[in-house]
């Protein structure tokens, strides 16, 4: 057995227990003598991959609502009992960042993708429609906010989650767009902080 690979799961086994699933997500380094955290793969890229979790949040805001801590790189979306489930998100890049307060006027499973006018003349090869679809940059879910040009959405790039690169969306993976997408309700206030 390859050492790098030693993971905790392999040393229950030999120990006769079953690994949770916290431990699950890491394992042993013995370059470093330490437990760490495993790095997920897509796109023939390594990446660090920020799970979702619940954790104490106090707010003003009901239940329901979405807030995006742009600095942070993460959206909150509130939970009862003062709390809420945070997701990574990936955020928008210098000079495309922004901040408000607007709802979620409609979701889209698997949508296409127009961009906008100006992007294109930033970016000339883009196309001007894409259906959508596992490369779609939308990625697997939409949530819309307002009349704005902004989405909360997926990515077929994972590997951004965590970082500034999006022309002002915001972005998550697709599992977390698809877990947030069943919980969150047209209609919801969505706060953005820069």
């Amino acid at each position: 057995m390859d050492r790098r690979k030693f993971t905790v799961a392999a040393l229950a086994a030999l120990v006769g227990a079953a690994a949770t699933p916290a431990m699950a997500k890491l394992y042993y380094n013995p370059d470093t003598n330490k437990w760490e955290e495993r790095e997920a793969s897509a796109g023939g890229r390594s990446f660090k991959r920020i799970d979702k979790e619940i954790v104490p949040y106090e707010t003003k805001f009901k239940v329901g609502t979405i807030v995006v801590e742009t600095g942070e790189r993460r959206l909150y979306l509130i939970l009862p009992d003062g709390k809420a489930l945070k997701y990574g998100i990936g955020v928008g890049r210098d000079g495309f960042t922004w901040s408000g307060q607007h709802r979620i006027s409609r979701k889209a499973e698997w949508p296409d993708w127009t961009p906008p006018a100006a992007m294109r003349k930033r970016v000339p090869d883009l196309p001007a429609h894409m259906k959508g679809g596992p490369q779609n940059p939308l990625g697997a879910r939409a949530l819309y906010i307002g009349s704005t040009l902004y989405r909360i959405h997926g990515t077929s790039e994972p590997w951004t989650i965590g970082q500034a690169v999006s022309s002002g969306c915001i972005r998550l993976t697709n599992e977390d767009v698809i877990d947030l997408y069943e919980r969150a309700q047209v209609g919801a206030l969505v706060v953005v902080h820069h």
